[in-house]
């Protein structure tokens, strides 16, 4: 139970993938204006990450591996979040228009999040068991929705800000995300102090 703690806890946040690993800063630049609508794109992405490490961790161990294709794992995961993708978009589509309307391009482009593409291919280059990559995708996808969260906030608040000319727009916003990202090194620490590393 503590290893699966360690997985969850880190993967949210001393490995979050969008502040410490990079992945997925498209739509973490781009939806973070609007709180419903970070937390709508956090939800869809969760939702695609931890589909598509259920299909496809029993896909790379019981059919790429017994036949010796595992090269061909990253081609396999992509053509799995790409069907989960579009079951979201005509899910959101036809439940939820607003929220549809609201995430615009970036929906389609969660086809293409190096993020959900990372958790599943890392899943399987960590040899997580399928309790452990399911509990690692969860971590990741909650991790996701903090850092978007916590990034709106800072957004809005930036509003206000009356930064020098050189740093409006894009330049205050990448400042901004980047202290955002160094503010979760601190929890390395606590999260090995409290589980141990593994």
């Amino acid at each position: 139970m503590a290893k699966l703690a360690s997985i969850f806890f880190s993967m949210m946040l001393v490995n979050n993938y969008v502040l410490v690993k990079f992945m997925g800063i498209c739509p973490f630049l781009g939806v973070s204006k609007k709180l419903d609508s970070s937390v709508g794109m956090s939800a869809a992405v969760t939702f695609v990450m931890l589909m598509a490490t259920a299909a496809t961790w029993p896909i790379y161990n019981y059919l790429l591996i017994p036949f010796g294709l595992e090269y061909l794992n990253t081609i396999a995961f992509i053509l799995v979040i790409a069907a989960l993708v579009q079951l979201v978009e005509i899910i959101l589509k036809k439940y939820i228009p607003a929220l549809y309307t609201s995430l615009g391009v970036y929906l389609p482009l969660i086809t293409t999040n190096c993020a959900i593409l990372g958790v599943t291919l890392l899943n399987v280059e960590s040899g997580y068991t399928f309790v452990e990559s399911m509990v690692a995708s969860a971590g990741a996808g909650i991790g996701f929705l903090i850092a978007m969260v916590l990034f709106t906030g800072v957004r809005s608040t930036l509003e206000y800000a009356k930064p020098p000319k050189s740093f409006e727009g894009l330049p205050i916003t990448l400042v901004a995300a980047s202290l955002v990202a160094v503010s979760f090194m601190g929890f390395g620490g606590i999260i090995e102090s409290l589980f141990g590393t593994f």
